[in-house]
């Protein structure tokens, strides 16, 4: 597993993390013993980097985090995402923040740690994102020792490029992959320049580069890509990566054309990201080990260079048009 800097904080985290969603919701069922048995499979493979949110099976997914935290000695590295939770609560549907301090007390109760490595804001919208007391109330906690260091998760450029104005704000999180392009233009150098982490999240379309889907794929009635197909839920952009879910096959079919020798199209996914020296850690999901290992085994495949230009062509072609102005 090869490691990157994470910002100006002294953590080299694992270019290829783990995204815990899927052991939280959303994903079908996961069973707990596959839950903890994927996590495993991680850390043994050099996976350090841990990605989560308290809205992942409400805490869920923050609890097998602060299992496996006690069983493996393993140095790891937890980020959490806030500022969304509603199960349980009185709160409408949203970004909140000013309950930002309650759920901070929450998944340190969850993750049943002193101190949380890194708080990411939970996809804010863009006028929270302007607002200079926004950071100073993170300061705040960073200052009462509840967190180590905060970032920002967004689902709009335009939010990040307000959120990286701020000193403190150590991480962006965004999805950027084969089918999300739109980052290269100029965001991620001006991202690096400023040596703020950048985390790669919907690296796989939420399966769709994973390779298997087809159109006669059923997902299951909790599977945010049955119900969420059209952006009902939250944002299309997390679902798909808001791409039409046919022209999505159509250039899923073009890319297992110009497949280099011993890649499967999720390891093909994982490599383009990675071949971005910008990105500090691409996040996957998986739902077993297997998918767990073979994420991880993309670190040690060899460069893609010659093929760059085809998969740029392959996005133009099928997905640029109705995708690159959308999350701006």
């Amino acid at each position: 597993m090869k490691y990157n800097e994470f910002s100006n904080t002294g953590w080299k985290v694992s270019e290829i993390g783990l995204g815990c969603w899927q052991i939280g919701w959303c994903w079908g069922d996961v069973s707990n013993k596959d839950a903890r048995n994927l996590l495993h499979k991680a850390l043994d493979k050099g996976i350090n980097f841990f990605d989560t949110s308290d809205t992942y099976g409400d805490g869920r997914s923050e609890k097998f985090l602060s299992e496996i935290k006690k069983i493996r000695s393993n140095q790891i590295y937890v980020t959490t995402k806030l500022g969304r939770r509603i199960r349980g609560t009185n709160y409408k549907k949203g970004y909140k923040h000013e309950p930002m301090e309650e759920f901070i007390n929450r998944s340190l109760k969850n993750l049943d740690v002193e101190k949380i490595d890194l708080v990411q804001l939970h996809c804010p919208p863009i006028d929270v994102c302007k607002n200079k007391e926004t950071y100073e109330k993170m300061d705040e906690f960073v200052k009462k020792g509840k967190i180590q260091f905060y970032g920002v998760s967004v689902y709009n450029l335009s939010e990040a490029y307000e959120a990286i104005k701020h000193p403190n704000v150590k991480s962006i999180q965004l999805v950027f992959n084969i089918f999300r392009q739109k980052p290269l233009e100029k965001f991620l150098k001006i991202v690096h320049e400023k040596k703020i982490a950048i985390i790669a999240r919907g690296p796989l379309a939420s399966g769709m580069l994973g390779g298997d889907i087809n159109r006669n794929t059923k997902f299951p009635e909790n599977d945010h890509r049955n119900y969420n197909i059209n952006g009902e839920a939250f944002n299309i952009g997390d679902t798909f990566s808001g791409v039409n879910f046919l022209k999505g096959l159509e250039a899923v079919e073009e890319l297992k054309k110009i497949l280099p020798n011993k890649f499967s199209l999720s390891n093909l996914a994982l490599k383009w990201i990675l071949m971005h020296k910008e990105i500090t850690a691409v996040i996957p999901g998986a739902i077993n080990e297997k998918q767990v290992e073979s994420n991880a085994s993309v670190t040690d495949m060899p460069e893609i260079s010659e093929i760059m230009s085809k998969i740029k062509n392959i996005y133009e072609k099928f997905i640029k048009k109705d995708v690159h102005e959308k999350w701006n």
